[in-house]
């Protein structure tokens, strides 16, 4: 299978973007939303530049405003943008069409996520009832969804739960920040080889039908 979404999010430095790639992280989120984790654009931008190549970097917004998000995604050449807040649908598919990318962000359990394509979203992520927060939700709410191929599940992950979660719910990607921390702003070396390692195996045993929201088109008349 081609490679798996891993996340590391709320990257704000250099030594820990690196060893997140190191050990196989394919995706790094940085956040500018309001956060205890979030950096500049001059941050981010330094961090980015020294990335190898291949590596996806996410930045992530909530409900700001919309030139500012698409002058920091062009600016740094982000490779997607994470909206985790109460964006529309036209402002959504705005910024879709602006930076090519979007992954649009929905609490577990909100009926929207079934039309997260009419945000212009290329993914969902499925995050806890307080998104941020780290907290693990109840997965049977999420059990059967139809767009597994396009979810990324964040919300509570950490080593020990997160190989359970990808070969019971089969999501596109997992997404981890403060599961892999040692503190705010600052990763657990051994948590964060864990994290991956038992992710990888994980999407190792598993086949993942994964959707390609350019190719494939969506037969509305089938919910």
């Amino acid at each position: 299978m081609s490679e798996p979404f891993i996340k590391i999010c709320g990257i704000t430095n250099e030594p820990d973007a690196l060893l997140s790639v190191g050990l196989g992280a394919t995706a790094l989120g940085f956040i500018f939303a309001p956060s205890k984790r979030n950096v500049t654009e001059m941050q981010a931008g330094d961090i980015i530049r020294r990335l190898p190549d291949g590596v996806m970097t996410v930045g992530v917004f909530r409900d700001q405003p919309l030139g500012d998000v698409i002058e920091i995604a062009a600016n740094l050449g982000l490779s997607a943008v994470q909206l985790h807040g109460t964006e529309s649908r036209d402002d959504c598919r705005f910024i879709a069409d602006q930076v090519g990318h979007v992954i649009k962000s929905f609490v577990a359990g909100d009926p929207e996520m079934a039309n997260f394509r009419s945000y212009g979203a290329k993914q969902f992520l499925l995050d806890g009832p307080d998104p941020g927060s780290g907290e693990l939700f109840d997965w049977s709410i999420i059990e059967g969804v139809r767009d597994s191929g396009a979810m990324i599940l964040a919300g509570g992950l950490r080593p020990e739960n997160v190989g359970i979660a990808i070969t019971h719910l089969k999501p596109y990607g997992v997404d981890v920040c403060s599961g892999v921390e040692a503190e705010p702003g600052r990763k657990d070396a051994l948590l964060l080889r864990d994290f991956i390692v038992n992710a990888r195996e994980a999407y190792d045993t598993v086949t993942i039908r994964r959707i390609d929201t350019d190719d494939e088109p969506y037969d509305w008349g089938n919910e």
